[in-house]
């Protein structure tokens, strides 16, 4: 009998709703532009989704292989970047409407403390980087950097999947 496979919707939405946690406890905590922080969410993701992905492997019976463990992965990985965009999204505009601003003023501060830059390359670069820190842009990357590294995480998560045949016919159950 085959057993019942996990619902990718499901951790989908738990990774998400860790996500957004740990985005609004850096928010209020002020530890969004704190080095280690950026890359706790990163941590999260790929060890979540390669631990969905061998949990998929352990229970699906009818053959495990590399694509269908990948697709669970990028399942998840979708809706993951799906869910993300939409809180930035909602973020930026009303949670935390300042962020735009530190990170505009972070990006000054890196900038300068460069030391090679002129004020007029600095100033250059500041007006472009305030073009892509309108909401739009940032949902639009927040959804492809989530893709691509939930992508990355679903490859991974694919690749430590034990593969398996399928379960012979003589064992499943014939109704």
């Amino acid at each position: 009998m085959k057993k019942k496979s996990t619902d990718f919707m499901g951790k989908a939405i738990l990774l998400s709703l860790i996500l957004i946690i740990l985005n609004l406890i850096g928010g209020f905590a002020h530890l969004q532009f704190e080095t280690w922080f950026k890359w706790l969410p990163s941590i999260i993701i790929l060890i979540a989704i390669i631990i969905f992905c061998i949990q998929y492997g352990k229970q699906e019976t009818d053959g495990m292989t590399f694509g269908k463990a990948f697709g669970y992965g990028f399942k998840i990985s979708l809706v993951v970047s799906i869910l993300i965009a939409i809180y930035g999204l909602i973020s930026i505009l009303f949670i935390f409407p300042e962020f735009t601003d530190q990170a505009l003023q972070q990006a000054r501060a890196s900038l300068e403390a460069k030391g090679n830059l002129t004020e007029d390359q600095i100033d250059q670069g500041m007006n472009m980087t305030k073009k892509f820190m309108q909401p739009i842009p940032v949902t639009i990357f927040a959804f492809l950097g989530t893709l691509f590294f939930c992508t990355i995480a679903s490859l991974l998560g694919a690749a430590f999947t034990k593969q398996s045949e399928p379960e012979p016919e003589i064992f499943k159950d014939n109704p």
